[in-house]
């Protein structure tokens, strides 16, 4: 019991250290090319925070778990944004770059629409479906990166901050060693959060809601919440919502990919699959109350947040009761 509770702080630490450094690598990166935080965020913060589950749904499809596969890129998407993302909020809401947060937003709801066309009309993702997948993570990477070169932000205080004595390379090393430390943290603190869990005599279904579900959304909270103290909330939206986007794209489409599957359907509602009536609309709502306010308004309010939280509990009791 002692072994698993020292991997356990360890693997606390491992987070804390590695999303500060990591947020420290984004955001001279950002400031050094002067690069908009969200778009920053939106794309390598967003990858190096999606690493746990892409590694959890890939061994899971080679394991062919399809549960695992199907539900670990769902259930992420309702925890960084009813979770992490209204945590944040709540604490300190902010002003957002409504012509900056528009493409991210737009190619989050296109790439879960056509997640949930294939899932409502077929049931059963191919491995064409996890290729297409795949394709649109490099056009949305590819995209990005072009509209930073043809929109950077030359404002004086980021001239001023970009002028960092660190060399691109230091940069670039807390960057890796930051995601480094978040994929060992996070793994570390499943396995021996989850031997900890067993050895009280916690029940198997408890765990696996809530180890293994927030276990590989932590980096995306730890990051959140680095960056937030830092004063990045731009760098922490953009890294939810390419999270988001990611665990469709990426953690999802490298699943169907290794291994294509059917709608688990492990629970019904009035002979319906809960997934499809609950899961996937969950997921469409929450990221509405995130984003279609911030982009009319051009601010994140502090009612998106207990609103988002309260659809989070709630979610969870649902997985409990029902």
């Amino acid at each position: 019991m002692l072994v698993p509770v020292l991997l356990f702080v360890l693997g606390l630490v491992f987070l804390i250290k590695g999303g500060d450094w990591f947020v420290d690598g984004a955001a001279g990166l950002a400031h050094r090319f002067h690069m908009p935080e969200l778009l920053i965020g939106a794309t390598v913060v967003s990858i190096g925070t999606t690493l746990p589950e892409v590694m959890v749904s890939a061994q899971a499809a080679l394991e062919h778990n399809s549960g695992i596969s199907y539900g670990n890129a769902i259930g992420s998407v309702i925890c960084n944004t009813s979770l992490i993302a209204a945590l944040t909020i709540a604490i300190r809401p902010s002003s957002v770059d409504r012509k900056t947060l528009r493409f991210p937003v737009a190619a989050f709801f296109l790439a879960s629409g056509i997640y949930a066309v294939i899932a409502y009309t077929t049931g059963t993702f191919r491995r064409w479906h996890g290729l297409m997948f795949l394709a649109m993570f490099v056009v949305y990477i590819v995209t990005t990166v072009l509209q930073m070169k043809r929109s950077p932000e030359q404002t004086d205080a980021q001239e001023e901050t970009g002028a960092s004595e660190k060399s691109i390379w230091a940069d670039l090393g807390l960057l890796v060693i930051g995601a480094v430390l978040i994929a060992v943290g996070a793994k570390l603190l499943v396995d021996n959060g989850t031997l900890i869990a067993e050895a009280l005599g916690v029940p198997s279904s408890v765990i696996g809601l809530t180890m293994v579900a927030l276990g590989t959304s932590l980096p995306e909270l730890v990051t959140a919440i680095t960056a937030l103290a830092k004063g990045h909330s731009a760098l922490s939206l953009g890294n939810i919502i390419g999270a988001n986007l990611f665990n469709i794209v990426l953690v999802s489409g490298a699943a169907i990919t290794i291994s294509p599957f059917a709608i688990p359907v492990e629970k019904t509602i009035r002979g319906m699959n809960a997934s499809l009536v609950v899961d996937i609309p969950v997921m469409f709502a929450v990221m509405a109350i995130l984003t279609l306010p911030s982009l009319a308004k051009g601010k994140l309010s502090r009612w998106q947040g207990i609103t988002l939280l309260c659809s989070y509990v709630a979610f969870t009791a649902f997985q409990f009761i029902s």
